[in-house]
């Protein structure tokens, strides 16, 4: 279970050495003047990290750096490029707001990482590295004497080295460090392991250099997507991802197949976004019966897969989806019923 924690939008997970991350950066103000928020304390992630090691889940947190740190700066405003005091991002997007790349920075992050190993024993700590905007350091006369002081070419390198140091110190601790394909750019650290979603082309790049690679392009494996033409649009245009789109999803590329490269995908995942859906039913709908086509691929050879079978077979599984009061995705068994 990759669990997101931390955004432009919110800082969800309790760090006591830092209690201004959830005292304001858990928070934001509405259209209305009223706040919305609220926070994981470490208490709930150990229930939650318990319950799953039980079922034999693994939980891997997920913080958020360079970037995606807006709510982070807005409790800590020293963390920030321009310094400046900022309020929690209440619209939907990316923030420009980015972490400053100074020792009090890394400082930050090492103190807040060190509560996050803590709790989640989990190998694997995603460090994001997504969706970085840069413009404040191409801006700011501090990062760009950073940047000739180390010997970088540009701000994709000053991520690659920004990541490095964090990958160094993960390493340190017995941890390995994931991140989005972003992290290739300005290449890649030893030892990170990348999830490739802006198509499998990253994860290709990160495989033949002999990296590990989990495979999860937005097209295939997100499942906050539409399931039908039917369904409204969620984000600002509408992607729609059937079941049988998903069930054709190849993790190995054909640029692997066969390589020692093949070897480095280590696996897919299925994502759910879930800023537009409000309530735990509209969660199940997105992920039920997509979840059953992602692992059928996953456990199978791409030679014994066969879409009609199972769909045959995923029709046993509605009743299995009604005992457990799942509220999957009706339409796609009303279509396999007209068959």
């Amino acid at each position: 279970f990759h669990w997101h924690l931390t955004e432009d939008q919110g800082w969800r997970i309790e760090i006591k050495k830092y209690p201004e991350l959830t005292g304001t950066g858990a928070w934001r103000r509405q259209e209305d003047g009223s706040m919305y928020g609220g926070f994981y304390t470490q208490d709930e992630v150990r229930d939650i990290v318990r319950y799953a090691a039980d079922r034999g889940i693994t939980v891997v947190p997920e913080i958020e750096m360079p970037g995606h740190a807006q709510a982070a700066i807005a409790s800590y405003p020293e963390l920030g490029v321009t310094g400046k005091r900022l309020e929690v991002m209440t619209r939907w997007g990316i923030s420009p707001n980015i972490f400053l790349p100074s020792e009090y920075t890394f400082n930050f992050l090492e103190g807040v990482l060190d509560e996050v190993m803590g709790l989640f024993p989990s190998r694997y700590i995603h460090i994001g590295g997504d969706e970085a905007i840069k413009d404040q350091w191409k801006a700011s006369r501090k990062v760009r004497s950073l940047i000739r002081e180390k010997g970088l070419g540009d701000e994709e390198e000053l991520q690659s080295w920004f990541v490095g140091r964090i990958g160094e110190y993960l390493t340190g601790k017995g941890r390995n460090l994931i991140g989005w394909d972003e992290i290739l750019e300005g290449g890649l650290t030893k030892g990170a392991v990348v999830m490739s979603w802006r198509g499998t082309q990253g994860g290709i790049e990160a495989a033949q250099q002999g990296h590990d690679v989990i495979m999860c392009p937005a097209s295939y494996c997100y499942l906050n997507f539409s399931q039908s033409e039917n369904e409204p649009a969620l984000w600002n245009r509408k992607h729609v991802t059937e079941l049988k789109k998903i069930y054709s999803f190849e993790p190995v590329p054909p640029e692997l197949a066969g390589t020692e490269g093949e070897l480095h995908v280590i696996g897919a995942q299925g994502c759910v976004w879930t800023e537009h859906l409000g309530t735990l039913g509209e969660v199940e709908e997105k992920i039920f019966p997509r979840m059953a086509a992602l692992s059928e691929v996953l456990w199978s050879e791409s030679s014994t897969r066969d879409f009609t079978g199972f769909c045959r077979r995923l029709e046993g599984q509605e009743s299995m989806y009604a005992l457990m009061n799942i509220n999957y995705y009706h339409e796609e068994f009303e279509k396999l019923h007209k068959k």
